[in-house]
């Protein structure tokens, strides 16, 4: 028994790693395979068989290696049959996203709302019904949904699935996890730290940056050696909190003088008098900066200052490769980006001879989402010999 035991776990680490190469290498064929994770051309055939079968990975046409030889038949990852959801609620929209195993985005589902003004089981049940209808789209394109991930504005117990405090949302103690009941297995996050991890798989794909969230709340993501750095109570990242200026604003949080009073999305429509957000959006903002509106301009340089205090003291504790600025911040960077890094520049002068560059995400306000799905899609990757028993049990159907 000890021995079966032993075998399984090194079949199922064996089939991970098969896998991962083939994802990192795009395609490779089965003698490449062995070269490169050092297994024997037996035991790699033997693995990419049973990936097959599993429908994680579909076999490409042969090349030829060199002048001498067979050609051999290439394998790549499959986006056929397994998939992910990729949910998101925020403060003014509802996002769903259905991602293949080849992360190509398959379907994008997005309803613009007020949240504040619902109360929590009223906005899960949208984001419910948003969701099971992308299960069902999914579903009939012949893909299996295996788990889903929900990014959510505030710090969360992982675990549970329970929001401790969203202050844009008026929301504490919420078990979002436990109330969406999708059918199939649920793992709830902050949306910037899934936006972080968003860019990470589907952006620019550096290993080393911090990330931040530029929604009505503003939150950040740590990403160091490809790893999300969540703290050690999972809170790490509450950087629209940070303060600014103590005689500021009172902020929704308690506390004055927040960098989400100076450089969040509500800030901007305040600083310019639109006060229909919602109507508009923040394609209005982009709009008036095209024009030369004066007031839209100085809420850009006045946000983009906050925003550059505010970095200059995570630089000196985290000390990133990278900022990269998301959410609205991607529309808004042409405006807001050079004064953020002048004014870190300008803070940092005496301690460094320059900051990390800024750069703008080439996900805008999908990251989050899509990060949802990838940390899913991980999963699978990470342990395919247990999807593998999933998707050939008949007993286990596919949600409905």
């Amino acid at each position: 028994m000890a021995q079966a035991v032993r075998h399984d776990a090194m079949r199922a680490r064996n089939l991970s790693l098969v896998l991962r190469e083939v994802r990192t290498h795009g395609s490779l064929t089965r003698a490449s395979l062995a070269e490169v994770t050092g297994l024997t051309k037996t035991t790699v055939s033997k693995l990419v068989g049973d990936l097959l079968d599993a429908g994680l990975v579909v076999e490409t046409g042969a090349v030829r290696a060199g002048e001498r030889g067979r050609p051999g038949v290439e394998v790549r990852v499959s986006g056929d049959r397994v998939a992910a959801l990729g949910l998101e609620l925020n403060v003014d929209y509802l996002a769903v996203r259905v991602v293949d195993l080849a992360r190509r985005v398959r379907l994008r589902l997005t309803q613009t709302v007020d949240n504040r003004l619902s109360e929590p089981l009223d906005v899960i049940g949208d984001l419910r019904r948003l969701a099971l209808s992308a299960l069902a789209q999914a579903e009939g394109t012949g893909l299996r949904v295996v788990g889903a991930g929900l990014a959510v504005p505030g710090p969360v117990d992982v675990e549970s699935g329970e929001i401790h405090s969203a202050p844009n949302l008026g929301w504490r103690n919420v078990p979002v996890g436990a109330a969406l009941d999708l059918g199939v297995p649920i793992r709830v996050e902050n949306e910037a730290n899934l936006a972080a991890l968003g860019e990470l798989w589907f952006g620019v794909g550096r290993a080393d940056f911090l990330y931040v969230s530029g929604e009505i709340g503003i939150g950040a993501g740590l990403v160091v050696n490809g790893a999300l750095f969540r703290g050690a109570r999972g809170f790490a990242g509450e950087l629209g909190h940070v303060v600014v200026t103590p005689e500021g604003p009172q902020c929704r949080c308690g506390a004055r003088g927040c960098l989400e009073q100076y450089a969040g999305q509500d800030a901007f429509f305040d600083a310019v008098g639109d006060r229909s957000p919602y109507a508009h959006g923040i394609d209005a903002i982009v709009a008036q900066l095209e024009h030369g509106d004066a007031a839209t301009l100085a809420a850009c340089d006045k946000a983009g200052w906050a925003l550059g205090v505010a970095l200059s003291s995570a630089i000196n504790l985290v000390d990133p490769h990278t900022i990269v600025l998301g959410g609205i911040y991607a529309p808004l960077f042409p405006w807001i980006g050079g004064v953020v890094a002048e004014t870190m520049g300008g803070r940092l002068a005496q301690l460094r001879a320059q900051a990390p560059p800024v750069e703008v995400s080439q996900l805008g306000s999908e990251a989050a989402a899509l990060g949802a799905a990838g940390q899913v899609l991980e999963t699978v990757v990470a342990d395919p010999a247990a999807l593998s028993e999933r998707l050939t049990d008949r007993r286990d159907p596919a949600p409905r």
